[in-house]
């Protein structure tokens, strides 16, 4: 059993480091937060193995608390080490801006500066990361990052300011700062040839791009066209940017087209795969009966009986399969092929589809032949 202590537990990064190491066998955790104290820092430090020191301030308007919350803290950590003589590897979560004349940046640098002093000396492993713009679930909005501040306000309707458009921002993804800091745990860093240690994967955005992705995300409920998720970068900010919707507004609804037969509605859209949609079918009544020269379909019955039917438009044979939500198969549906589907049941049918372009009523490829 390896015990680790946390100083930001409760933080951005604390957070989301803690709720993976607890999920992991083996390991204790003992956390550190702006509640404790200095005596309860030093109580903590008899009794762990590894420290992930992640605690500072990155946002205030008096200068002093970035000393004393970066600067000073650190120090304290160091002088308690030194006084029991143990050895402990550290880790420690600085910033890019510790190459900038900034307080923030000078204190974050002061702090590097203590902890490689106290590793040379003592002989301890110390892993510092310079981090960049850290992004992902459970950030402060107006404090961790633009990131974290602009998925909250789109996702809670408020107006964002974009000063330079063009600024490009170096990001890193919360899952990655995490399993990297895993990684230091077992000895096994991406070490820079430098003092430093780094994460591996970066993503590069201006803030322009970032603003038309976060409110693609945002205009995606009413669009139902999704981002093209094959994109690590696209991927991350849409969990992320979900992260942040009110929990009063996790829902919203689809537009329900209702005839005689039922309805139909749509589900989800993307220009790489296409689109999915659902339909209700009354007992006794037939979708279909049309054919198309390219787009191509898959049917899945998830509730009722059906009998879907095809035939060849050149021929008059008609081909016949039998589906119910007994033991469900997946109908694909060729072109050239005029089709329909019948509710043989006696409930409601409901049918899942997918078909491999949107629906363009200009163009919709699709052709009305009787079966």
């Amino acid at each position: 059993m390896k015990t680790v202590l946390v100083t930001g537990a409760y933080g951005f990064i604390g957070k989301n480091l803690v709720a993976t190491l607890e999920e992991l066998p083996n390991f204790k955790i003992i956390k550190y937060g702006r509640d404790d104290t200095f005596k309860d820092l030093k109580t903590y430090l008899s009794k762990v193995d590894f420290i992930y020191h992640l605690a500072g301030v990155n946002r205030s308007e008096n200068i002093l608390d970035f000393k004393n919350g970066n600067t000073s803290l650190t120090e304290e950590l160091v002088n308690t080490l030194k006084f029991t003589g143990r050895k402990i590897p550290i880790l420690f979560s600085s910033s890019i801006q510790a190459e900038l004349d900034n307080p923030y940046g000078i204190s974050k640098k002061n702090a590097e500066d203590i902890l490689l002093e106290y590793g040379k000396e003592n002989n301890a492993n110390i892993y510092i990361y310079r981090l960049p713009n850290v992004f992902g679930k459970w950030g402060k909005p107006n404090y961790n990052s633009v990131v974290t501040t602009w998925c909250y306000n789109i996702a809670n309707n408020l107006p964002i300011q974009i000063s330079k458009a063009g600024r490009k921002l170096n990001l890193v993804y919360i899952d990655d700062v995490v399993d990297e800091f895993i990684a230091a745990l077992n000895e096994c860093e991406n070490r820079n040839h430098d003092t430093f240690c780094s994460i591996k994967r970066t993503f590069h955005v201006t803030l322009e791009e970032l603003a038309k992705m976060l409110y693609s995300f945002k205009e995606s409920r009413k669009t139902l066209i999704m981002q093209n998720f094959d994109d690590d970068l696209h991927k991350f900010l849409y969990s992320t940017y979900l992260s942040y919707l009110p929990e009063n507004n996790f829902g919203y609804n689809l537009k329900m087209i209702r005839d005689k037969r039922g309805w139909l509605t749509e589900f989800i859209k993307s220009k790489e795969f296409g689109q999915i949609f659902i339909s209700q079918t009354k007992p006794g009544i037939t979708r279909g009966n049309h054919w198309h020269h390219t787009k191509v379909e898959k049917f899945l019955v998830i509730q009722g009986e059906a009998v879907i039917k095809f035939r060849n438009i050149k021929n008059e044979d008609i081909i016949e399969y039998k589906v119910s939500d007994k033991e469900l198969e997946v109908l694909d549906i060729p072109p050239g092929y005029t089709h329909s589907i019948t509710n043989t049941g006696n409930l409601d049918l409901i049918t899942l589809f997918w078909a491999n372009e949107f629906f363009d009523s200009e163009r919709s490829d699709t052709y009305f032949k009787e079966v």
